[in-house]
């Protein structure tokens, strides 16, 4: 069997990972109908059937399952190779992939700044929920909030982040709050994740969460914002994104605690991505924005610091 075709296979491999022609055939830029043909050739080209092909995706037959293995190893290989080479595809390009809620709400105001010290690079920010595959998406770096610990990635601690509570200056006038045992009687508003927990960041605070019930819950702390701005209740928020909002006045931070998140923001990509000169002039410049940020935006004298207790086993997104 000499002379397999190495098309079919990568079209294979990208179609087993997306679970679908059609999705797979995105990811490459081509039609599912050319992605569906070389499978077929492949198919032919080993005498055996490596798909079940459903009306909206397909799943591997059990010879396709016995393949995959093979498959991934071999081109992860070849990708790990060419990465290990430090060759960058587009010097004058700088393709970050970060959370919707960082880029809108802290790295977009700030990306103006670097554009006036590397004018000769063009910056792409593509905001993302997911942590990208660096083998398959044309990114230089990566901005997650999590523990770090990305396989197969060098992650670098970029930002450290607290959550309290807050509520827009409207809502305080009619919902006078004077201690955090107060916070806990009105309209709560939460995110849903596990650190971003009214019960949990209350116990933590030292106040009884027995009864707190949150009113609103969102997906997202962008949303959350949103819900604290538009007078809906009292939000916890992080740090990183509710600070602007309170120097604004547009925000009031409520009583003298203060949670370490769990959670962190860290810079992660390939370890040879780091030698790319583009992603070291980013590097050190959005270092030292963190930094700035942090003394422009202290917590408040006399605010008392509790650190998490949440032991998560894995990385957040």
């Amino acid at each position: 069997m000499n002379h397999l075709p190495l098309q079919g296979l990568f079209y294979f491999y990208t179609a087993a990972e997306a679970g679908s022609f059609k999705l797979a055939a995105e990811r490459l830029f081509i039609t599912p109908a050319a992605m569906s043909q070389q499978i077929r050739i492949l198919e032919d080209k080993l005498d055996v059937k490596l798909f079940e092909r459903n009306h909206r995706q397909v799943s591997l037959t059990e010879a396709g399952r016995q393949l995959l293995p093979y498959v991934q190893t071999s081109f992860n290989a070849i990708q790990d190779g060419l990465n290990q080479l430090g060759q960058d595809p587009d010097p004058s390009k700088l393709a970050i992939s970060t959370l919707p809620s960082f880029a809108q709400q802290w790295l977009v105001p700030r990306l103006g700044k670097f554009s006036k010290v590397a004018p000769d690079l063009s910056i792409l920010t593509m905001p993302l929920d997911g942590l990208v595959d660096f083998r398959s998406e044309p990114i230089d770096l990566c901005i997650r909030f999590g523990l770090g610990n990305y396989q197969g990635l060098h992650s670098e601690l970029l930002l450290r982040d607290r959550l309290y509570p807050v509520c827009h200056p409207l809502y305080l006038e009619s919902h006078p709050i004077e201690t955090l045992s107060d916070v806990a009687k009105y309209d709560l508003i939460e995110d849903a994740r596990p650190d971003m927990n009214w019960h949990y960041w209350l116990e933590l605070a030292g106040v009884s969460s027995s009864r707190v019930k949150p009113s609103l819950s969102y997906s997202g702390v962008h949303l959350v914002l949103e819900g604290a701005l538009a007078v809906q209740g009292v939000a916890l928020v992080r740090h990183s994104v509710a600070a602007k909002y309170i120097k604004q006045g547009l925000l009031v931070q409520l009583g003298d605690v203060e949670v370490e998140s769990a959670f962190h923001y860290f810079l992660c990509a390939p370890e040879p991505y780091y030698k790319r000169d583009k992603v070291q002039r980013f590097v050190k410049w959005i270092k030292d924005e963190a930094e700035q940020f942090l003394e422009d935006h202290p917590m408040p004298e006399g605010n008392r610091l509790v650190y998490s207790e949440i032991k998560p086993t894995t990385s957040s997104c």
